[in-house]
């Protein structure tokens, strides 16, 4: 009878179990967006270069400055790194390497498989580069639908420079070439690309036009007017100035307002650090007007010592918690030590030690005369010291937060990447800039502060829910940031009616759309979400991932002809996009295509080699076409990317007992019960390798274990009432076969009739 319940098992538990998407990783894709905004144009602006036809000296200087560096196109002129070195990311089991090809630059990735040959080996074409390289360099790809992906591998300046991976990227389930540049990145790395007028803000950020660097305008303005009065000889000087900005002239705090649009960052980690007001769009900062006219930034309500947080992009927020800034009375600013034309000539620290002389030369003499104070000339290696940010760690840079003494530890030395997700900040969160909020509807903004990246759920919800009561906002956007909160706080129900709220405001956002359909694909309710995801391509017919998802609803209802179509339409919409491929392997997979199926799931793992989902899927197909060795490099590859991966785990331990390897098997769901108790397939299948041990006392407490979680599981009470068969206590045994022999599962209930037959005719 164990061998019998043993081979049930094994070919039972071993059932193809197939994701078709994750839906909570396209739910991510789709929290805290649908907002819709203005498109950014390029009215009033000039091409950078008409600039030099007047401003030729400071056009010159400023173009060596980091600013003007911040964005461009790979040419032999601009390349500095070592390419054609492959670099070894081990955590993710990746190479990675810079390669040229008659002037075009690429970015390969490759792995190297079980047998020690290459694989998953492609490359995506490096179309622009961000950072200047004074501190670092990231390479993107332009893709067909005009968006822009961030490549894994970076450069950075440090230690004569070398190669390492972007932040975000040092684990074994990084994104690869998955995530999008988006207009916040665009802001702070670029003039003004073009954005189509249908553009939704956070969904698919779309550039049809993207120039090169950050240029004059960012500072001073849409330049066209300016720039036809000064050809125009006849139009007045004071005119002409007039039709610029010039930030000297501007009063302190618009001046700093200038620098603080990219430089406040108070955090890179999940707060959020700043929401653009939902009416403007998100590149339609014009220097001269407050900035908290376009954007408002928050900080955590506490706030430990200001030397505990040391970030890439926070100089100015640094700078605002020195002594220095807070006692000068707007007095101190970017631009005492900083020229925006132009990067210091010669000794730089001579240069910034001059500027700090100017209100502390006399104290300096006094305190070196007396003792207490090196003879030293370089003020900023001390009180401005140069440390390794903690949310970018191959950078080094300079700490603008002034402070009377050095820190005494080593502010230089190698720190490990924490990822945002480890460990995320949880509580209030607080207006930081402007100090109070400019109009009291601003509330809304305060209470989507606490919701929009979870920091606050708990207090933040009602808080969103009383000011959307008390101001009645027209915009979606707030409505869309509840429904978000509410579904992050894992109630579905409360957020159905918001975004169903949401859509009565904007009926072709499908940002809404999209979220709604997921709440009523999470709630099995998936005739309701094949009509929302009609409605979004009714909208958006090229939305690729709406028709993922409206593949992933007709899987869910059988209808797997109208799925593979939605599929197969994602992938033509969207060649780079594993999910639909994996989606399509996954249906041929289950109806026995394995010809078609292999082909797919290969195409999936190509383009995201660390899709955990792709590499079980596969290696159960290869496992049941018996290539072991090979399913076995892919169990291991989905492990290794989710080592918590409940179900890789499972169909790894089914696939090692089907060949044979049943102590392994043992010590894969021996894993998976000591991370996840409540996972009753694997303390049933646990106890079935237990029974064919004959180890009997331990499989009934495997198989009591999963009746505990799954009181119905057929096959473990089939088991159960076996063991207990086999170690004599027939009596116990019984109710656990009636059970099973009222199973669904054919097989089941037919060996449970069996026993109880064969028991029914002993003597």
């Amino acid at each position: 009878m164990r061998k019998r319940a043993r081979k049930t098992a094994l070919f039972a538990a071993g059932q193809v179990r197939l994701a078709w998407v994750s839906l909570v990783s396209l739910a991510g894709a789709f929290y805290g967006v649908a907002q819709s905004v203005s498109p950014a144009t390029r009215s009033g602006y000039v091409e950078s270069k008409v600039c030099a036809g007047c401003h030729l000296t400071k056009w010159e200087s400023y173009r060596r400055t980091g600013m003007a560096r911040s964005f461009y196109r790979p040419r032999p002129g601009n390349t500095v790194e070592d390419y054609g070195k492959p670099y070894y990311h081990a955590p993710s089991s990746t190479y990675y390497e810079m390669v040229q090809h008659e002037g075009r630059h690429f970015q390969r990735e490759y792995q190297i498989d079980f047998n020690g040959k290459r694989t998953n080996e492609s490359e995506a074409e490096v179309d622009f580069v961000i950072g200047s390289g004074n501190h670092s360099r990231t390479y993107l790809n332009r893709t067909s639908r005009n968006t822009l992906i961030e490549l894994p591998l970076a450069w950075y300046a440090e230690k004569g420079g070398y190669w390492a991976m972007n932040p975000g990227y040092d684990r074994p389930d990084h994104q690869g070439r998955r995530r999008l540049i988006g207009d916040d990145c665009m802001f702070c790395h670029n003039s003004y690309p073009q954005i189509p007028a249908e553009s939704e803000r956070g969904v698919d950020p779309v550039f049809t036009s993207i120039p090169e660097g950050i240029d004059c305008q960012r500072c001073h303005g849409p330049g066209e007017h300016h720039v036809a009065l000064a050809s125009n000889p006849k139009a007045p000087r004071r005119d002409v100035r007039a039709a610029i900005v010039n930030p000297a002239r501007l009063n302190a705090d618009r001046q700093m307002e200038v620098c603080l649009q990219c430089h406040l960052e108070t955090t890179s980690f999940p707060l959020p650090n700043s929401i653009v007001r939902y009416e403007r769009a998100p590149l339609s900062y014009r220097p001269g007007e407050p900035l908290q006219d376009f954007m408002l930034h928050f900080d955590r309500a506490v706030v430990r010592d200001p030397d505990d947080r040391f970030e890439i992009a926070g100089s100015a927020y640094r700078m605002q918690r020195s002594a220095c800034f807070q006692k000068s009375n707007g007095a101190l600013r970017c631009t005492n030590c900083h020229d925006p034309h132009d990067v210091p000539r010669g000794q730089a620290a001579e240069h910034y030690t001059a500027v700090c002389r100017q209100c502390h030369g006399a104290a300096f003499g006094r305190l070196v005369a007396s003792g207490k104070h090196t003879s030293s000339n370089d003020c900023v290696g001390c009180h401005m010291p140069k440390r390794r940010t903690e949310d970018a760690v191959h950078v080094v840079m300079t700490d603008h937060y002034i402070q009377r003494r050095k820190p005494a530890r080593d502010l230089l030395a190698d720190i490990a990447e924490r990822p945002g997700d480890q460990d995320p900040y949880r509580g209030e969160v607080v207006l930081y800039y402007p100090k109070t909020l400019p109009h009291p509807e601003d509330e809304l903004y305060l209470a989507v502060a606490q919701v929009e990246q979870s920091s606050n759920l708990s207090g933040g919800i009602a808080r969103l829910e009383a000011a959307i009561e008390k101001y009645h906002p027209e915009r979606a956007d707030f409505y869309m940031q509840l429904a978000n909160a509410w579904r992050a706080n894992g109630q579905l129900e409360r957020a159905i009616p918001v975004y169903q709220e949401a859509l009565r405001r904007n009926p072709k956002s499908i940002g809404a759309l999209q979220s709604l359909a997921l709440c009523w694909m999470s709630t099995r309710q998936q005739a309701r979400a094949v009509e929302i995801l009609s409605r979004a391509l009714e909208a958006a017919p090229r939305n690729a991932i709406t028709w993922q998802l409206l593949g992933t609803a007709n899987v869910e209802q059988g209808k797997l002809r109208e799925a593979m179509a939605a599929f197969q339409r994602a992938t033509e919409l969207d060649a780079e996009m594993p999910e639909a491929y994996n989606s399509l392997g996954g249906i041929w997979l289950r109806t026995g295509e394995l010809r078609r199926s292999e082909p797919a799931l290969r195409k999936a793992i190509e383009l995201d080699p660390n899709y955990t989902q792709a590499h079980n899927n596969l290696a159960n197909l290869l496992a049941e076409s018996g290539r072991f060795e090979e399913a076995r490099y892919h169990f291991e590859a989905a492990l290794r990317a989710q080592p918590g991966n409940s179900e890789a785990r499972y169909d790894y331990a089914v696939a090692l007992a089907r060949a044979g390897r049943r102590d392994d098997a043992q010590q894969e769901l021996e894993a998976m019960v000591a991370a996840n108790p409540k996972a009753a397939e694997a303390h049933e299948f646990l106890g079935t390798l237990l029974a064919a041990k004959g180890q009997l006392a331990r499989a009934v407490e495997q198989y009591r274990a999963a009746l505990s979680i799954r009181p119905e599981f057929g096959r473990a009470n089939l088991h159960l009432g076996e063991s207990l068969v086999d170690s004599g206590d027939t009596a116990a045994a019984l109710p656990y076969l009636r059970k099973a022999a009222g199973s669904s599962d054919a097989a089941i209930s037919g060996e449970a009739l069996g026993v109880l037959k064969k028991l029914e005719q002993r003597p």
